[in-house]
């Protein structure tokens, strides 16, 4: 059954891709690498988070230490870290309220993610995931609109999250 969710999964994924006509190479990439490295990151938090009894606290300060200057380099080399050195708002008032409440916001977020992950699984987290994506994308639908309405992309989208949950479901059954 698992694999069958899994298959449904991918089932979605080609239905909701059906009438992409603008295929474009290096955007499939991008997002198949930041799946692979989505689904290897939250296994790495779940398998850490047991075997060495740090909370989510310390976790997420491994993580930074260990991310951290690694973030830091490819800024450098991508020229990032220049770019925003050289933004010209960059010590605005409304720029630094904005910053703030970004940094708050992520705070949270990377929180709730590590402790979901560590206190239950990464196909939890991942099920969690896929809910806020589908609430975020169809508000974003909602308020922003420019999306013309495709059955068959709201249907593969369907497909894909009903996998995933009888993804998650069958993994804890057959614990």
């Amino acid at each position: 059954m698992v694999v069958i969710s899994v298959g449904l999964i991918v089932l979605g994924a080609f239905i909701a891709g059906a009438r992409d006509l603008s295929f474009d190479f290096y955007g499939y990439f991008v997002v198949f690498l930041s799946n692979i490295t989505t689904a290897i990151y939250l296994a790495t938090i779940a398998g850490i988070g047991k075997s060495s009894g740090l909370n989510s606290f310390g976790l997420m300060w491994c993580n930074g230490i260990i991310c951290g200057p690694v973030l830091l380099f490819w800024t450098y080399i991508r020229g990032d870290l220049e770019m925003t050195f050289h933004f010209p708002y960059l010590f605005s008032f409304g720029f630094m309220v904005v910053l703030l409440f970004s940094c708050i916001l992520a705070f949270f977020l990377n929180y709730s993610i590590f402790l979901n992950t560590t206190l239950n699984s990464a196909v939890t987290q991942t099920i969690c995931g896929n809910l806020k994506d589908l609430f975020t994308i169809g508000l974003g639908w909602i308020i922003f609109g420019g999306l013309p309405f495709d059955i068959l992309n709201v249907l593969g989208q369907l497909l894909g999250f009903v996998g995933s949950g009888l993804y998650a479901y069958y993994k804890l059954v057959g614990k």
